[in-house]
């Protein structure tokens, strides 16, 4: 009877307890998800490189593209490559990406359009490697949005050789303000699919260490005529 009385007690204690918690929460629950927001907000320092790599599926209103060619007028790189899912065997998000940098100033001639069929941020990582590395490129700018630049560093890090530094630029997104993403169905959606894409990433590159960046300075910048590839 008192072994009994012991336990109902415990139990009692660890439910007032847990109310307790979950009461904490629920007060401290805006802070709490602002965190959980700015988690995915990175901007590493940037410096001149040898080319931006735009990644692919950017938002309606092209603001990666736009973030970009910002990035390009500031002078930190001669190359924009427009990084694309192919739509159509004759089309894809790749040449929409050309039109967006165009549109906010980037010269034709400094736009290299690049066509893939990769269904993820590592397949697209793994098939812009190969451009990376037939290019010669040492340093390379990844323009990505806001929420996904944290996920990005973390999958060009581990996929890009050691000799390849890697920045990550993040564009703001209007469907996801760190601040208050919670009180949109599309904010909600982005952070579920970041948290969930994050795991998988760890998971599929598990065991490969994130390349540290070469103290020496970037070796030569690109001189090329930037060709469309399709």
């Amino acid at each position: 009877m008192k072994d009994q009385r012991g336990g109902i007690i415990l139990l009692l204690i660890f439910l007032l307890f847990l109310a307790a918690v979950c009461g904490v929460a629920y007060l401290l629950r805006r802070p709490l998800l602002q965190w959980a927001g700015n988690a995915w907000m990175i901007e590493d320092p940037l410096e001149h490189a040898d080319a931006l790599l735009v990644l692919s599926d950017d938002n309606v209103d092209g603001e990666r593209a736009a973030h970009a060619a910002l990035l390009y007028q500031r002078g930190l790189a001669p190359v924009v490559v427009g990084s694309g899912r192919r739509l159509r065997r004759y089309a894809g998000i790749a040449e929409l990406m050309e039109h967006d940098l165009a549109a906010h100033g980037v010269p034709k001639g400094a736009i290299m359009r690049y066509a893939h069929d990769a269904e993820n941020t590592r397949e697209e990582a793994e098939s812009l490697e190969k451009l990376v590395r037939e290019r010669k490129w040492r340093r390379v700018i990844v323009v990505t949005s806001n929420y996904h630049a944290r996920r990005a560093r973390y999958i060009f890090r581990r996929v890009f050789p050691p000799q390849v530094e890697v920045r990550v630029a993040g564009a703001p997104d209007e469907d996801f303000d760190p601040g208050k993403w919670w009180e949109k169905r599309s904010g909600i959606k982005r952070m579920f699919q970041e948290t969930i894409g994050m795991a998988v990433a760890m998971w599929e590159l598990r065991g490969k260490k994130e390349a540290e960046a070469e103290p020496q300075a970037l070796v030569g910048v690109a001189r090329l005529n930037p060709q469309h590839i399709v």
